[in-house]
């Protein structure tokens, strides 16, 4: 605990492969005590894990070693910002290791911590003896043999840990993604376990800067007031000892901080507001309010947290097979009933083939025709085009079967309709299905270790108790609104909105821009309203049980929750958009009802 009042932490990375600008930006900008990185997703560990097969020695975002630590690394000795980062993906040793290579390289004296503990896949089979069900769907536990990587995701108090033994540089595996801004706060402030509601405001803090540029214009509704994304600023915390904190940028970047992209922020993929489930504290963001504070600065009231819960999520991930598809493009009159045509065409020889070896069928196909709004289902406008792309795809147990319909699609080239184009020669191969399995487990079965200057410490988390959603208190939802003199608008003149996934759910945030069309907003988009929208997607069409709505009375916020809904997730997602990013952008397409004076508003 430093005493302070106020730290500073600037947010550098929201996944694996992000610009390594932030990081000489943020430094540029000066004055900061943290800068903060996020590379982890469920994917990454899979593919992480498959790296490290290969070569022990591999594992970890090499991206942070390389491209964002050794061009900055004096100058991050120079001004004394200390670095924390979950770059350790499932080799967190190895990271550490080629870092403190570099920091010798450079005749530089700064100290780096490791943090272990989250990777149990050397106890996958100890863990099938009893085996879990999943968190979401109850399905069974994956075959053994199949699986790639098993990661409990930490917290902030190992980090926090290290810190306060005199750590420079902080390198995790999977942690949560605010982790890594809470455990700054933790070890600054000197935050206790049963602080719950510091808690939950200093992991906002980490959830606002864990996406980047997110929170600065990047991804917003009001995409253009973003001005000059090629030099967009990316976000800084200011946070207060209560909890309290300011969003800002860099001065003379681009992009913008206002009320709506920290809403937006605050919304994505959080699931139920009120039962934000971390290891550390479980939160409750559903009275937080936003409000602008200047010029590119906003401020962001304390959260409510419990106490953290009994069990780390876990994350497993496993192989199911293989996927391949292509894009192709279809020029001219109907060219989306020719892109159709297509698609049958080459799944019939392809299915052909596979009957004459008696193999399997396909286990899941997608045809989708981008460019006549097939994302929008029942309510798109468009009856057809003279230009789209179309997308195939196909799953099959079988690499080769999955190879076959690529195989079929490049040797129908002159049996086509006409008007195929495309941009890129020769086939790609198919990839392997990598799904993703969520379970629990308690804290106790869970060793973590930080490890400083080759003194290493076990450290205990604290054990949490179980978390009961039944005790949660719900808000009065918004009053119903009058009917006189109503007028249709859409929703993006009303509200902000931001989309993303939860493993097969989708998180859809919407955020009335005037608190006066809440009320019309809520009293239109009831769950079935949100089913409907997308039926196409959602297995089962238009079920409003997979629907869920929640209120945010202090952002004046919606959060929709929608189940099985995105074909898998992730790489085990046929789709176009299989993490839901767009989802939002079709919401904002949907009618509501306003007053007509309303709409006559200066």
């Amino acid at each position: 605990m430093t005493g302070k009042k106020t730290i500073r932490i600037g947010g550098a990375s929201g996944y694996w492969g992000e610009s390594a600008m932030a990081t000489r930006q943020l430094l540029a900008g000066g004055g900061l005590d943290y800068i903060v990185f996020d590379y982890l997703a469920e994917i990454t560990m899979s593919i992480m894990a498959r790296a490290r097969d290969k070569d022990p020695d591999a594992g970890y975002a090499t991206d942070f070693v390389y491209s964002v630590l050794k061009p900055n690394l004096r100058d991050i000795a120079r001004q004394g910002v200390k670095i924390i980062s979950n770059a350790g993906g499932v080799n967190p040793t190895s990271c550490g290791t080629a870092v403190r290579a570099m920091i010798k390289e450079q005749g530089l004296d700064l100290k780096v911590a490791i943090i272990t503990g989250d990777d149990l896949i050397d106890r996958k089979d100890a863990i099938a003896t009893t085996p879990p069900r999943e968190l979401y769907s109850d399905s069974e536990f994956p075959d053994n043999e199949k699986i790639v990587s098993i990661n409990a995701y930490l917290g902030a108090f190992p980090i926090a840990n290290a810190l306060d033994r005199g750590a420079d540089i902080v390198i995790t595996g999977r942690s949560v993604d605010s982790a890594v801004t809470l455990g700054a706060c933790i070890h600054e402030f000197g935050w206790r376990a049963d602080d719950w509601d510091k808690l939950a405001s200093g992991s906002l803090a980490g959830h606002i800067l864990e996406c980047g540029p997110q929170a600065t214009g990047g991804n917003f509704t009001d995409w253009e007031a973003a001005g000059d994304i090629a030099n967009i600023g990316y976000p800084i915390a200011e946070i207060s000892n209560d909890g309290a904190f300011t969003v800002a940028k860099p001065e003379n970047t681009g992009g913008i901080v206002n009320v709506g992209t920290v809403s937006e922020q605050l919304v994505y993929e959080i699931g139920d507001p009120q039962a934000y489930m971390l290891p550390d504290v479980v939160c409750d963001f559903s009275d937080v309010t936003i409000a602008q504070d200047g010029d590119n600065r906003v401020r962001v009231s304390p959260a409510k947290g419990a106490p953290a819960p009994d069990s780390y999520k876990t994350s497993l991930t496993y192989h199911d097979g293989y996927r391949a598809g292509m894009l192709l493009g279809f020029t001219g009159v109907d060219a989306d009933r020719k892109a159709r045509a297509f698609a049958d065409a080459a799944f019939e020889r392809s299915r052909d083939i596979l009957r004459q070896f008696n193999a399997a069928d396909y286990s899941e196909t997608s045809i989708e025709v981008i460019g006549v709004e097939s994302q929008y289902g029942d309510f798109s406008k468009i009856a057809s085009a003279r230009e789209v792309v179309l997308k195939i795809a196909a799953k099959h147990d079988d690499a080769m079967g999955a190879g076959l319909l690529l195989k079929e699609i490049a040797g129908m080239g002159l049996a086509t309709p006409p008007g195929l184009s495309g941009f890129s020669f020769g086939r790609p191969k198919p990839t392997p299905v990598v799904r993703l399995f969520s379970y629990l487990t308690a804290k106790q079965d869970v060793s973590i270790t930080v490890e400083l200057e080759a003194e290493t410490t076990n450290f205990n988390d604290k054990q949490g108790i179980a978390f009961n959603s039944d005790q949660i208190v719900r808000p009065k939802p918004p009053a119903a609104p009058s009917q006189d003199d109503l007028i249709d608008t859409a929703l993006i003149n009303l509200a902000w909105g931001r989309s993303g996934d939860k493993g097969d759910k989708a998180n859809i945030g919407v955020i009335a821009r005037d608190a006066a069309y809440l009320p019309f907003i809520w009293a239109a988009l009831s769950e079935e309203a949100v089913a409907k929208r997308f039926a196409h997607f959602i297995k089962g069409g238009a079920d409003t049980s997979k629907v869920q709505r929640f209120f945010l009375p202090g952002s004046n916020a919606i959060n929709f929750l929608i189940d099985t809904v995105l074909g898998g997730g992730g790489v085990a997602s046929l789709r176009s958009d299989p993490q839901g990013k767009a989802y939002a952008q079709i919401l904002l397409d949907h009618p509501i009802p306003i007053p007509r004076s309303m709409t006559q508003k200066p």
